[in-house]
């Protein structure tokens, strides 16, 4: 079986990348530690005005992995009172050609 690419793209005000990026960096601490967890990378667009200024990729063993690790009671917590103010549209990927 092959890893699953998440690309998580950020539709944000530009004035909010600090609060953002330190929301991810919490995320991306938590989800280190779980099983199936591969990595993980946070972009910035390079041109101004892009829709989505920052886009989070990261690699999972399997989408259940993912699923498991986005479940749990614990990650939602941690992202809960945030996940709703910086309106983020994730979805799993696989390569299909390279």
């Amino acid at each position: 079986m092959s890893d699953v690419v998440l690309i998580n793209p950020f539709e944000i005000d530009p004035k909010d990348e600090a609060a953002v990026i330190a929301f991810w960096e919490r995320a991306a601490e938590h989800l280190r530690r779980q099983p199936g967890f591969v990595d993980t990378r946070l972009h910035r667009a390079i041109a101004p005005g892009a829709r989505f200024p920052l886009i989070n990729v990261a690699t999972w063993r399997s989408t259940g992995a993912f699923q498991a690790a986005t479940a749990d009671p614990a990650f939602r917590a941690l992202v809960g009172p945030e996940r709703d103010r910086f309106p983020h549209h994730p979805g799993l990927y696989e390569v299909i050609r390279t």
